[in-house]
């Protein structure tokens, strides 16, 4: 009977450690969205936010895509 972790370095750590970014970088980017419309004066910063943080973390293309179209919309 082998382990299941045997022969892969850093298998688990590895899966918590992509799992941790997962879920951190769409509360970064939705963090920095909302600040900066913020400080814009956007009135829709809390919904900018959401939908980038959202798309972010169901799909990240998708998000990518919503933080674009966002800082082409904020001049």
């Amino acid at each position: 009977m082998v382990p299941l972790g045997f022969g892969t370095p850093l298998g688990f750590e590895l899966l918590i450690l992509i799992s941790l970014i997962v879920l951190i970088v769409p509360f970064v980017l939705a963090y920095w969205v909302y600040n900066d419309a913020q400080t814009r004066g956007n009135d829709n910063a809390a919904l900018w936010a959401l939908v980038v943080g959202a798309l972010t973390f169901l799909t990240f293309f998708g998000g990518i895509l919503a933080l674009v179209v966002y800082i082409w919309d904020r001049d």
